[in-house]
């Protein structure tokens, strides 16, 4: 399940799909990196409703779910899915624990596929997704955003993750779309809407 739950909004992206990327030049993604990590110093909460959907090769239909994400720095990140079923998951304390319709669970998030993805996510909120040693970084850009593309440098990573992208509208510095491949071609992405920065976040969010 948790292999499931990556990133995304698909349908709602087509749009943003068709429009031609294009590389940044040097002295842009420097300039780029520089707005993020400077403008996100001062984040310490971020919530957010998101859509996301996953889409597999061999379902004719993709799976698209319906939830919120809070996150509060420095490592804390929850995933509420309230349609079309109630499903939680809760990064603190560099572990995983899940709420899958009242069956709770936790699990080791070190080394984990998905640790890696949230990594990146909590990392968006105050620029640091820049320097992951664990993935190389190219820059691109279209007419509505500027785009992080993450590749995995180890083999380990590589069976899992082909590429994950980052969307960030030109006239803001939080990420408002993630889009992940998966190595087998599978892709799930992310949508957010009503996102609120520094906003206070109740406890209970991060738990189950």
């Amino acid at each position: 399940m948790i292999k499931n739950i990556a990133l995304g909004a698909f349908l709602l992206i087509s749009g943003v799909l068709l429009s031609q990327n294009t590389p940044m030049s040097g002295a842009e993604a420097k300039a780029f990196v520089a707005k993020v990590s400077s403008e996100t110093k001062t984040i310490k909460t971020l919530q957010a409703d998101f859509t996301q959907t996953k889409k597999m090769d061999f379902l004719d239909k993709s799976i698209i779910t319906y939830g919120r994400m809070s996150l509060k720095t420095p490592d804390m990140l929850s995933w509420k899915y309230t349609k079309p079923y109630q499903y939680s998951i809760v990064f603190k304390d560099n572990k995983i624990f899940i709420n899958d319709q009242g069956k709770k669970s936790s699990v080791d998030a070190k080394s984990k596929t998905f640790e890696k993805i949230n990594k990146l996510i909590v990392g968006s909120s105050n620029g640091q997704m820049f320097n992951d040693p664990e993935f190389s970084v190219s820059y691109l850009k279209n007419g509505n955003f500027n785009i992080a593309k993450f590749t995995p440098k180890s083999a380990q990573l590589m069976k899992y993750i082909k590429q994950i992208e980052l969307y960030f509208p030109k006239n803001q510095s939080t990420v408002s779309q993630v889009n992940m491949t998966e190595a087998s071609g599978d892709t799930t992405n992310i949508v957010f809407k009503n996102t609120k920065a520094n906003a206070p976040v109740a406890a209970s969010e991060f738990s189950l």
